[in-house]
């Protein structure tokens, strides 16, 4: 029977000697607290699932599985619940979801590939692909598979990107800018349009990236800015420009002097696409108005790369041969930052940090970097961690922010501020780490990225999870178009 007992926060599961598989099972149905409980577990342990970076709603954990077959099913906030959208058979344990791992790591359902969050206790190793069995691709047939993908994205419009229901969080550009991040953490977003009451129209987007550059303004010796300024400070004042930040930060996305950068729902989505990467924002704001001259506009929706992504792989899902791209491994094809082997020569490098580096460094860096993520590695850069822009929210909870100083906290006290404090992972538990090998073909990384929350994965190598580079969502669609 199903137990109510204690987290094991297991998730090696297997018999010495025999091979593991990594398995990812997700929960995207939201919840204040998930575990997952199976045959893998005797239905006696419950392991506990972890909110996706920038998706609170999505819960996922990987678990090493003895090939054959499972069942399991989850416990949300103290009730047994099936996902309806997966196999399930019923049995003694009422309706339960069912997988089946053959021993060919090659042909693991789609739902559950290994994209294995990093963690000491996840192994990639058995997902190795002979790189000498990949045929090349002619430039020829690279190109036939753009051209594919922009028709697609040509006669589709973001019309299709709209949920059949959901929220969408505006601020007014009057809000002072303490509250307006207190509101951004408690909805577990980073990102939130700017209503203008007197203008009538939303006139920009307040993001993660807006706080940091409040908090490095606010650690500034010489800054005309105070704590106590920030109940009053209101958004327009910080927008407006009447603080002076260093101006050879150049951020684009703190820019409130320019127009808006949005759609509308009958837009193509090869247009939002190319907006997103000439722009180079992370959520494009989709407005509608049926006035001719735009009065009374409504939000609609947050598009994201992430959001056409899966539009892409669900057009192509059953007929991915017509675009022979898809099938080459990542490191055969000209896609994402990758760390420079020993005698190349250094492009764009890989911005890493060591978990003792400052929180101050690390806000640094994302900004001169222009990244929006900064892999955490140890001394041999074996990745442990993950920092994202919108972790920065986190420090919104119990005034966190006004209680400590950038240069003196650490990264990894950092994350420890953000995590969940009856979590019985630990720190680093990896669940917040999206990884790819740079054997994965395309059509796999694609299919991660096209998750919400998950805009990179970090290209480790196999067994040792020494970084080997980066490829984000934007690093797709640049391929993709040939941009």
């Amino acid at each position: 029977m199903f137990g109510s007992g204690s987290d094991s926060g297991q998730n090696h599961i297997g018999v010495a000697g025999t091979v593991l598989m990594p398995t990812r099972f997700v929960w995207p149905y939201g919840g204040r607290r998930v575990l997952l409980s199976g045959s893998f577990t005797r239905w006696q342990d419950h392991i506990t699932m972890s909110p996706m970076e920038g998706s609170p709603t999505v819960f996922q954990v990987v678990c090493n599985l003895t090939p054959g077959y499972h069942q399991y099913k989850f416990f949300v906030d103290g009730e047994w619940r099936h996902d309806e959208r997966q196999p399930a058979v019923s049995g003694n344990y009422g309706v339960v979801n069912t997988i089946f791992l053959p021993r060919e790591s090659d042909a693991i359902p789609e739902l559950f590939s290994p994209d294995v969050p990093v963690g000491s206790n996840m192994d990639v190793d058995n997902d190795f692909l002979r790189l000498d069995a990949v045929p090349q691709i002619s430039q020829a047939e690279i190109e036939l598979s753009r051209q594919r993908i922009s028709a697609f994205l040509s006669t589709h419009t973001a019309y299709e990107l709209l949920p059949e229901s959901g929220k969408v969080i505006a601020l007014d550009v009057n809000l002072p800018v303490k509250q307006a991040f207190h509101v951004l953490y408690e909805q577990g977003i980073s990102v939130a349009p700017l209503w203008d009451f007197f203008k009538g129209q939303f006139v920009g987007v307040l993001t993660a990236i807006d706080f940091i550059l409040i908090l490095m303004e606010l650690g500034n010796h010489g800054s005309n800015l105070t704590e106590e300024e920030l109940e009053t400070h209101s958004i327009s004042a910080w927008k407006g420009g009447k603080l002076r930040i260093n101006r050879q930060i150049d951020c684009n996305l703190n820019s409130y002097s320019r127009s808006l950068v949005h759609g509308g729902p009958y837009d193509s989505l090869k247009d939002l696409a190319l907006r997103f990467l000439q722009n180079k924002v992370s959520t494009l704001p989709i407005i509608h108005s049926s006035s001719p001259d735009g009065s009374f506009p409504q939000l609609l929706h947050l598009a994201t790369l992430s959001g056409i992504l899966k539009c892409i792989c669900r057009h192509f899902k059953h007929s991915s041969s017509s675009l022979p791209i898809l099938q080459q491994p990542i490191c055969s094809i000209p896609i994402g930052t990758w760390v420079p082997k020993i005698g190349e020569s250094s492009g764009k490098p890989v911005a890493m940090l060591r978990p003792n580096a400052s929180l101050g460094a690390a806000l640094s860096l994302l900004v001169q970097a222009e990244v929006s993520a900064i892999p955490i590695v140890d001394d041999n850069d074996s990745l442990l961690d993950i920092y994202c822009r919108s972790d920065i929210t986190a420090l919104a909870k119990d005034r966190a922010y006004a209680q400590i100083r950038l240069d003196e906290l650490s990264i990894h006290q950092a994350i420890q501020l953000g995590q969940d404090a009856s979590s019985p992972h630990g720190l680093f538990n990896g669940q917040r780490c999206q990884m790819c090998l740079r054997s994965d073909p395309l059509h796999k990384v694609m299919e991660r990225l096209a998750v919400p929350g998950a805009r990179r994965l970090v290209i480790v190598e196999a067994g040792s999870k020494r970084v080997e580079g980066i490829i984000s969502v934007t690093d797709v669609f640049r391929f993709l178009l040939g941009c």
